[in-house]
């Protein structure tokens, strides 16, 4: 084993849908009858970002409309839970927060308890396979959605909190999908509720959007994690106030090109973020759309980290983990976050 494979790893921004191994889906597929083309190897191309496909977000999101055939059935779910969290562990990964949004799963009659009833599940029975893994879900509301569905999300969150259950459960709530049109601060209502419900608060921001989405989504939405987060290096006053009030940046170096985030050939905003003192951890995203995992997220960091760097940043990203607070988040107990930003 390299060094980077014995080293152990913190990840927090993984996505259910877009992680589901190639090999369990096409399984699933066929068990179902549901497979659109004869081949597992053509049905590879459909789930995993092809070469000429990176750099627009809309192409990098049609990969996920395949596992969600399968995604709506509770044993199914289960299933792809415990495999997803298997892979993560071959990776040395001991501590993994998943993120899943209940409502894109529950189109074949499931509820919502029960879509995040199926993820719990799958956790749980993977915690007893790996007893030295530490496991929590994040529920993710989509944006495009709207606010008051965002709003019913928080609120069967909070009823499957970790801190309400005796094994594993919800630690967390986010917000995801397209940033342009759906702005953060129409949605302060259900971080506000999440907050009051005991839950932890992270974000995608910034990942298609200008800085001014990662202003709202700490400043209105008292988000203590951001999601990507590429667009902060615009703007030094925001760097700024995200070291000063150490909010993590959940980076996921390979996803950021694909997307188009980042464009190809410019440096990764990690860098920056490092150079600015700003906490970051280092994430897959979506494993298998990306064609990555933890191993190949820290090797190819290697280029300009040392192992002991990358070591570091795990052990930095383990202090802020939804999984370690037990429901109790930082930002209950803070009055104020930090100087709001400046007109200029």
């Amino acid at each position: 084993m390299t060094g980077v494979e014995k080293m152990q790893k913190v990840e927090l921004h993984q996505h259910v849908d877009g992680s589901i191994p190639v090999d369990v889906t096409w399984r699933l597929m066929k068990k179902h009858g549901l497979h659109p083309v004869e081949t597992k190897k053509e049905m590879e191309k459909l789930l995993v970002l092809q070469e000429g496909e990176e750099g627009a977000l809309l192409r990098y999101l049609d990969k996920f409309h395949y596992p969600q055939w399968i995604t709506q059935f509770y044993d199914n779910i289960t299933f792809v839970i415990e495999s997803i969290i298997a892979e993560a562990y071959d990776n040395n990964v001991r501590l993994l927060e998943l993120r899943y949004a209940p409502i894109i799963h529950s189109f074949a009659g499931l509820t919502l308890r029960q879509t995040i009833s199926s993820v719990l599940s799958g956790i749980n029975k993977a915690k007893k396979r790996f007893p030295d893994m530490e496991l929590g879900l994040i529920v993710i509301a989509m944006r495009h959605q709207g606010p008051h569905i965002a709003k019913i999300l928080a609120r069967q969150a909070i009823s499957e909190s970790q801190f309400l259950h005796q094994r594993a459960g919800v630690i967390g709530f986010d917000l995801a999908g397209a940033e342009r049109g759906n702005p953060a601060r129409l949605f302060g209502e259900s971080y506000a509720i999440a907050r009051a419900g005991g839950l932890h608060l992270t974000i995608h921001a910034g990942e298609d959007e200008g800085p001014q989405a990662i202003w709202e989504s700490i400043d209105i939405l008292g988000a203590t994690r951001i999601g990507h987060g590429c667009s902060a290096i615009q703007d030094k006053t925001l760097l700024k106030r995200l070291a000063k009030d150490r909010i993590l940046i959940e980076c996921c170096y390979t996803s950021n090109y694909q997307t188009g985030a980042v464009k190809i050939g410019a440096p990764h905003p990690i860098l920056t973020f490092l150079e600015h003192g700003i906490p970051v951890s280092i994430c897959t995203d979506n494993t298998t759309v990306s064609a990555t995992d933890q191993n190949k997220e820290n090797q190819i960091l290697l280029q300009w980290l040392s192992l002991t760097d990358l070591a570091e940043i795990h052990k930095n990203a383990e202090k802020y983990s939804f999984v370690h607070h037990n429901g109790k988040p930082r930002a209950l107990h803070a009055k104020t976050r930090g100087s709001k930003r400046k007109n200029t």
